[in-house]
């Protein structure tokens, strides 16, 4: 059995990890523990039990002789983790028209509205999903009735998709597709129709790729690529 993390690595692991989603710490830096330890103010002990998880969650890539760098999410591995999600959500989606409660559906719909609420009152029509059951496309995976999957998905892919979506939702067009194709997939849902379900999350998906091919050849991601 694996060591549990302490409370401290814990919490300093969310903390990194929300630095890295959110691009406060870059893409490709390398990581000098003496440094995070004192930017952090812990102990390399609990420094080196957060890093380990961050590697786990694929934030942190660590390389023989060259030491542990932030992931570089460049054209060709967004490509690929987009079409990762575009089977591991479809199939997701699909199982959530058949597993997922009726309150579970209702609370969907409350989550779609609290989303449109959001985005009328912003002022710039600009939406980012919070994490955890404030992101749609989480809710329904967390709900599908399959723990492999769930939790392949959770661990595995999550929080490299929430890296990307930090350009896409800053899109005004793209907060106001996603909240209509979001409102379609939950009717799909309720309906307990799994084909059509699943069709509608795989187009939504192909959909932000496209979206995101155009931004990252435009804006921030070039940094990283030349696309």
């Amino acid at each position: 059995m694996s060591k549990k993390p302490s409370t401290l690595s814990n919490d300093v692991f969310k903390q990194i990890r929300d630095d890295i989603v959110e691009g406060v710490i870059q893409q490709g830096q390398k990581i000098v523990e003496v440094n995070l330890a004192k930017q952090y103010n812990i102990t390399r002990g609990p420094l080196r039990e957060a890093l380990h998880q961050l590697e786990y969650i694929n934030l942190v890539i660590r390389t023989p002789y060259s030491g542990s760098r932030i992931t570089i999410l460049d054209y060709t591995k967004i490509r690929e983790l987009y079409e990762m999600r575009e089977a591991t959500e479809s199939f997701a989606t699909r199982l959530a028209a058949i597993n997922m409660t009726r309150a579970d559906i209702d609370e969907m719909y409350r989550l779609i509205d609290h989303h449109k609420d959001y985005i009328k009152t912003s002022g710039d029509h600009l939406f980012i999903q919070q994490e955890g059951n404030e992101d749609f496309h989480r809710f329904i995976y967390s709900r599908c009735g399959n723990e492999w999957l769930s939790n392949h998905i959770e661990v595995r892919l999550y929080y490299l998709i929430r890296m990307c979506k930090k350009y896409i939702l800053k899109t005004p067009a793209r907060a106001e597709i996603a909240i209509v194709e979001h409102t379609a997939i939950a009717n799909a849902i309720s309906n307990r129709d799994p084909n059509f379900a699943e069709m509608l999350m795989r187009h939504h998906i192909q959909g932000t790729w496209k979206a995101l091919k155009i931004i990252s050849a435009e804006e921030s991601l070039k940094k990283y690529e030349n696309i």
